[in-house]
């Protein structure tokens, strides 16, 4: 079976901008994969100048929440290190596995590949060496997180124009519309676990199972 992978940009964000760019990234993507009729919702980014949908499910926000809430203990546990989210998308197919049990199968159609790189903020020391003119530390400090924040923010740009361009030229491998009572075709949200290594192994068993994805940039 085809599954088509996209790999976005990686982001450099700060602990506290993890929420927000994860609901940004997550919420778009489902939105593109939504099926029949949603209640589109406009929502206003927190921390950046950026507006996104949401497909007004509750059920389906909670789940994104959740994820998002795992994802950020994991960090916490691994500091300043580089990290990747997968959002799958797959059909359930019933498969035979003996004459008395059927097994259900996931058949993986899409994945997306979120890559975040995690960095602390450097603490500002009051002393300038290069400089004879007394400059405010803390004022220097606020202009450089506001600039790092302005190119935080066209990166997070940069990611959402990728999604919304692969989702316009990717439609071939979309699987029929499922006889299912859901906003969305079945996905799953994989963070890394405890284990980084357990992380890859599942992701390298998943390709496996999925046959080899065509890999895009």
């Amino acid at each position: 079976m085809n599954c088509e992978v996209c790999q976005l940009k990686e982001l450099e964000v700060e602990n506290f901008e993890i929420r927000e760019v994860l609901r940004c990234i997550l919420h778009t993507i489902i939105f593109h994969r939504a099926l029949g009729l949603v209640r589109p919702k406009d929502i206003d980014s927190e921390l950046f100048e950026i507006t996104y949908v949401q497909c007004g499910d509750p059920e389906l926000e909670k789940k994104i929440e959740e994820k998002i809430d795992q994802f950020i203990g994991w960090v916490e546990k691994h500091p300043n290190k580089k990290s990747q989210i997968c959002l799958s998308f797959f059909e359930v197919k019933n498969k035979q596995a003996s004459w008395f049990t059927n097994k259900t199968e996931r058949l993986y159609w899409e994945q997306w590949y979120i890559n975040l790189n995690v960095v602390h903020p450097k603490p500002h020391s009051g002393k300038s060496h290069h400089s004879k003119a007394i400059v405010d530390p803390g004022e220097s400090a606020l202009e450089e997180r506001s600039i790092r924040r302005a190119a935080l923010e066209a990166s997070l740009r940069e990611v959402l124009f990728q999604i919304i361009k692969f989702v316009n030229e990717k439609k071939d491998h979309i699987p029929p519309v499922p006889n299912l009572e859901g906003v969305t075709f079945p996905y799953e949200i994989t963070i890394p676990s405890s284990s980084d290594s357990s992380f890859g192994m599942d992701m390298f068993k998943r390709m496996l199972q999925t046959g080899h994805p065509t890999m895009l940039n």
